[in-house]
């Protein structure tokens, strides 16, 4: 186990598939353009609560009926996570919306929380806390662990939702649990991210997605660096001070740089160049207040890549202006719509962001996803709020993955969940004076009151 941490034993001890209470008609909804870029591949999310107090009358037993009859009414509403990936006649991906139903594990481990350790998630969580997925759109797991506290995990299909949509189930679940109206209901509808007629093409989105079939043959990751998963926190103090560092540049801006900086400091001497990347979410791009509330993928990875001796000369304002630089022109509605042109022109070939496939030549990448919007303070059952959240994403790429999200102490702090190679952990976690701090129990279970 990592520091801190014990060896424990998951027990499963029922499972069984929850569908919707209302079904829909079964029908296919095709997926978006911005849908296809994404490849097959699954994201984890997890939220850990205390033992409820003495006086309320909740049994795990209790608390695992009021999370499947929510869960049957959220499905309902957010049926596409009730049904199947399947082809389309062009071998696209396209949902089956058949009410096939969500996979529920309820499970029992022998650990406490406080033996839990959340830092090290290749032993904590992988494989154990977090449900793999073997069928349907979403699965989730219900863990009670020695003391009486809880585990609340999802695994889901990014082919079908991204952070953004995950999120807003996420919460209605919760509001349906504790009988609170649904603050907002999904829309599915396609034609918000329609193809322009006639299309127009930017070069500019050659440079950050490539078809499938221009790629190279995958280069195998390096057995003797292997990635890592690790699970961090900033305090509020240290998210400012960087911030402040790059002369108001953006907090996700300044955060990207600091990363970047590590990353070329990790660099062997054979990696001559460092890759670095942002995830961009266009709902708040694209002028239509329909997709505040819009189920799918909505993402663009922009990204940039410097020469790595080049960046150990930078000073992290520096680099976050090279970050403003080539992240500002993603933002806006005409890249999003852009971006929607280029895979209808590549259609049905496969496309990719090409930030996970490398360069051509030796180097070091990695991607930051800004999680600053995980309900962590809202995704609350009826038994009280979670004391610790994050997603778990071992993506098994070249490329790292980064995301920040915000603390489930509501003070500002950040959590960040980082899937590195080795050495760009030993790097990170050697930074002076330290940013990037092991989650702890201390941490996570300190009384914030």
């Amino acid at each position: 186990m990592g520091a801190g941490g014990k060896e424990y034993t998951l027990t499963i001890k029922d499972t069984e598939t929850v569908t919707a209470a209302e079904p829909v008609q079964e029908h296919r909804l095709p997926m978006s353009n911005l849908d296809l870029l994404l490849p097959a591949m699954d994201v984890g999310v997890f939220f850990c609560y205390k033992k409820p107090m003495a006086k309320t009358d909740f049994t795990f037993s209790s608390m695992v009926s009021a999370l499947k009859s929510s869960l049957a009414e959220a499905l309902s509403t957010y049926y596409p996570f009730a049904g199947e990936v399947v082809a389309n006649p062009v071998s696209e991906p396209e949902l089956l919306c058949n009410n096939r139903g969500v996979d529920f594990t309820a499970a029992y481990a022998d650990v406490e929380l406080r033996e839990l350790s959340l830092a090290d998630p290749d032993d904590s969580v992988e494989g154990k806390l977090v449900p793999k997925k073997n069928a349907g759109v979403l699965c989730v797991q219900v863990t009670e662990l020695k003391c009486g506290g809880l585990v609340v995990a999802c695994t889901f299909d990014h082919r079908v939702s991204d952070a953004y949509s995950a999120n807003m189930f996420l919460v209605s679940w919760s509001e349906i649990a504790t009988s609170k109206p649904v603050s907002r209901l999904p829309t599915f509808r396609r034609s918000l991210l329609t193809p322009r007629d006639p299309l127009r093409l930017h070069a500019s989105l050659d440079v950050l997605f490539v078809p499938v079939s221009s790629l190279p043959p995958p280069k195998p990751v390096d057995e003797g660096e292997p990635a890592v998963n690790r699970i961090y926190y900033i305090a509020a103090a240290d998210v400012d001070r960087m911030q402040a560092a790059t002369k108001k540049r953006t907090k996700v801006e300044a955060f990207t740089a600091y990363i970047w900086l590590v990353l070329a400091k990790a660099a062997a001497p054979e990696e001559k160049w460092c890759r670095m990347g942002v995830v961009v979410d266009g709902r708040s791009r694209l002028g239509s207040a329909a997709m505040a509330s819009y189920f799918g993928n909505v993402l663009s990875i922009p990204y940039g890549s410097l020469d790595a001796e080049e960046l150990r000369g930078m000073d992290l304002a520096e680099v976050a202006e090279e970050v403003h630089g080539w992240l500002r022109p993603a933002t806006t509605e005409e890249h999003f719509r852009g971006l929607v042109d280029w895979v209808e022109v590549h259609r049905p070939e496969p496309a990719v962001a090409r930030i996970y496939c490398g360069e051509g030549d030796s180097g070091v990448g990695c991607v930051v996803s800004s999680g600053r919007a995980f309900p962590v303070a809202e995704v609350e059952f009826g038994w009280g709020k979670a004391v610790f959240g994050s997603y778990h994403f071992p993506w098994g790429s070249n490329a790292g993955y980064v995301m920040p999200m915000p603390s489930a102490r509501g003070n500002g702090d950040w959590v960040v969940y980082a899937h590195l190679q080795k050495k760009v952990v030993e790097a990170l976690e050697a930074e002076q004076p330290p940013v990037f701090c092991l989650v702890t129990p201390d941490y996570y279970l300190a009384d914030t009151n």
